[in-house]
């Protein structure tokens, strides 16, 4: 039983960041319709911006912020001067993916060219230790990363639900024209819906850097991870990003450690099964709204 209340606990941990880097994926497709390929090393760079301003002498949490704000622009950027020349109303979605895809692959280059490939030890942002809840043990990070994760989507609901501005991205991501048509700037939208998900990829990015160690290639397994908890929620459903990360997180520590044959080695395979089950059983996801198609 202590061992079940241990995976658990870990898997929750590692679940939370699974689902906040799924809610950055769910804020773009939201705000332009296309999956971006490129939201995982968008996160790795902003890490390393955050560990070179702690390296010249910036306090650890200051440094954290001040990438979120780099990462918002750049996210904004990008959408502006890469996104928007491609929209899907001129072209389609293959080019924009194949922009996303090359974004990528951009921002990985970028970081080896500036950084270099050896890994960067990052200090935990909530300190070494741990705390024991129920005879599990907890590392203060993992802690941590629960709370934050949770206050970041709550402030995230507030800002959707309670606030002009989240009320008018939602309009502008749930139907473009008409929103146009009631005098809502879809275009600044959709800009800050990508500086936004930037922003809050960078938040994980800083936080998951301490355990993968920092190099240029460290989200690619994250950012599977990612998909399938958007996946399982639903594309389109910001809170079913959140519990798709926390299933995902669940199940992949519950059977690396009870089924034999997966182990530690094999637990990315859960993502994978994950991602085909729900595409042939329920594509939406489990939050996901139904697209009704008139023939």
């Amino acid at each position: 039983m202590q061992l079940f209340l241990q995976q658990l606990m870990d898997g929750i941990a590692t679940g939370a960041l699974y689902g906040a880097m799924a809610l950055s994926i769910v804020l773009v497709y939201r705000a332009s319709g296309i999956v971006n390929f490129a939201q995982g090393e968008m996160a790795m760079f902003a890490a390393f911006i955050a560990w070179q301003a702690y390296a010249w002498g910036v306090p650890l949490w200051l440094a954290i912020v001040i990438a979120m704000i780099i990462a918002f622009i750049g996210g904004a950027l990008a959408e502006r001067l890469l996104i928007r020349p491609f929209g899907t109303e001129k072209s389609g979605h293959l080019p924009l993916i194949i922009v996303t895809l090359g974004l990528m692959l951009m921002l990985n280059s970028g970081a080896a060219w500036i950084w270099g490939y050896l890994t960067k030890e990052v200090p935990p942002v909530y300190g070494s230790g741990g705390l024991s809840i129920a005879g599990a043990s907890i590392s203060r990070q993992g802690l941590g990363i629960i709370l934050t994760v949770a206050v970041g989507a709550g402030l995230l609901f507030f800002l959707f639900q309670r606030t002009k501005l989240g009320l008018t991205m939602r309009a502008a991501a749930s139907n473009p024209e008409s929103a146009r048509l009631s005098g809502v700037p879809v275009g600044r939208m959709l800009l800050f819906g990508w500086g936004l998900a930037a922003a809050v990829g960078a938040l994980v990015g800083a936080l998951v850097a301490p355990q993968l160690f920092l190099q240029p290639n460290m989200m690619a397994s994250l950012l599977l991870y990612a998909f399938a908890a958007a996946t399982l929620g639903g594309f389109d459903s910001p809170v079913g990003a959140l519990v798709g990360g926390l299933v995902v997180g669940v199940s992949e520590n519950l059977a690396g450690t009870y089924i034999p044959f997966i182990g530690n080695e094999f637990k990315q395979a859960v993502a994978l099964v994950i991602i085909m089950a729900v595409l042939l059983l329920k594509p939406e996801g489990l939050f996901g709204a139904k697209t009704v198609t008139r023939v």
